[in-house]
Parts: C-alpha cells; structure tokens; sequence
C-alpha cells in the first residue's frame, strides 16, 4: 500500500492536520493540540509528511524522524 501524505499547518498552540484515507479517499481535516501531535503518528501506518517552512518546522520534522526511527519505519 502507498504511504499517505499528511500535510501539517503549524502554529503555537493548535496544528491543523488534512490527510486522504486510502481505504475510502475521503478527506480527513482534525485540530491536534502539541501533545497530541506524536502520538497521532504513533497511531498511524507510515505516512509522508509535508508541512510549512517556519522557525517550528525543523523542530517538528526532528521530533516526527526520532520517532519513525524508533518504530523501524525508515
């Protein structure tokens, strides 16, 4: 099965993350609080993951590599 895209908005305190589902194609929006942010990729097949270039958007691609390494899905 081909990896999803998930597109991710940052901002300071909520993220707004759209996503196709590849069982249905139906278009998925949610509004995820930071503690929320990992743990919704834990919960999810490996997935490609774009987001905006901003002065957060190092950080979060770190946070979100670490935790695909520790999985094995690289």
């Amino acid at each position: 099965m081909e990896p999803t895209t998930i597109a991710i908005d940052l901002a300071k305190r909520v993220f707004q993350i759209h996503y196709v589902e590849t069982e249905t194609g139906a278009i998925r929006s949610k509004v995820l609080k930071r503690a929320q942010l990992v743990p919704f990729f834990a919960n999810r097949p490996a997935s490609h993951v774009v987001m905006e270039a901003c002065g957060s958007a190092h950080h979060w691609a770190r946070v979100l590599a670490r935790r695909a390494i520790a999985l094995g899905r690289r």
